[in-house]
């Protein structure tokens, strides 16, 4: 706990600005609007440096925390119930991906946690760009199999990333 407490503290907004800057953040928001161009789901990305100290204490786990900033950011409200959120939480070195209904009830959860791995590694060597677009298109490809064709027009949520 304490451990967890200090990386949190520790962890600041100037280090996920500097493995996400302005490059990368367009390099992201480009990957997904390149990908839903060849799918019908929505996907949302969301970088989130560090939790508070009580939220630490109280032990909120980022898929808690990815649950909660699904509903905040009105993924869940798609027409079709297939929006996506990519969620990295930089303080625990965590990726969750939370679908909504549409999708979930079709893709197994363990596709899901193979394109979180995959986003993990790539970061944990230090290729942020890298490992975003990957997870981008490794959803792309899960909404791609179930969502097939493109809605461009239904372009419901935004394709900027989120620094939080």
């Amino acid at each position: 706990m304490i451990f967890r407490i200090l990386r949190h503290v520790f962890t600041t907004r100037y280090s996920t600005r500097r493995h996400f800057p302005r490059r990368v953040r367009d390099s992201i928001e480009k990957a997904i609007a390149e990908c839903e161009g060849r799918h019908g789901g929505e996907i949302r990305f969301v970088i989130e440096t560090a939790f508070d100290v009580p939220e630490v204490w109280r032990g909120l786990s980022p898929r808690q925390r990815a649950l909660q900033l699904f509903g905040q950011f009105g993924v869940w409200d798609t027409a079709h119930n297939n929006g996506v959120l990519i969620y990295v939480l930089m303080a625990d070195h965590d990726v969750e991906i939370v679908a909504d209904r549409g999708i979930a009830s079709q893709v197994p959860q363990a596709e899901w946690q193979a394109v979180c791995r995959q986003m993990e590694q790539h970061f944990r060597a230090g290729r942020f760009e890298e490992g975003s677009i990957m997870g981008i298109v490794g959803v792309g490809g899960l909404l791609g199999r179930h969502f097939p064709g493109t809605r461009r027009s239904d372009n419901e949520l935004p394709n900027q990333p989120v620094l939080l």
